[in-house]
């Protein structure tokens, strides 16, 4: 089991790791670029994003879920619970991506899908909790 973890865990650092990475080279960080931007009725559909993503994700990774069967042993419920994981993963990511190509102004909501995304960590406890829903 702990080995399905850590492949897990592993599959979500680089998830992670590759997001940080590109922000950190295609945005000159300063404290400037950290304000958060004025809102206008055109720039107003990007707020849109990081919250669709977060709803999006979230519905996704529980209706993945609950395709588990619960009589199966947790083992069995893994790589079910891995691909359900990696498609919210996929949704935070691109909406990040989503907001540094498209509006980079509003990075400051990119960094909070990262920081969102990295707080997903897959833990055993974390798991054990998401699988006994």
């Amino acid at each position: 089991m702990n080995e399905k973890i850590k492949t897990l865990q592993i599959i979500h650092l680089a998830i992670c790791a590759g997001t940080l990475a590109a922000y950190f080279f295609l945005i000159d960080f300063s404290l400037k670029t950290l304000e958060i931007p004025n809102i206008d009725s055109s720039s107003a559909i990007y707020l849109l994003i990081p919250v669709l993503a977060y709803i999006s994700s979230t519905f996704l990774f529980k209706s993945q879920l609950k395709q588990i069967d619960p009589k199966l042993k947790l083992e069995e419920k893994m790589p079910i619970y891995q691909s359900a994981s990696i498609m919210r993963w996929a949704v935070l990511e691109g909406a990040a991506f989503l907001i540094l190509f498209l509006k980079p102004e509003f990075i400051l909501f990119g960094i909070l899908i990262i920081i969102y995304l990295i707080f997903l960590r897959p833990t055993e406890e974390r798991i054990n909790n998401d699988l006994s829903l």
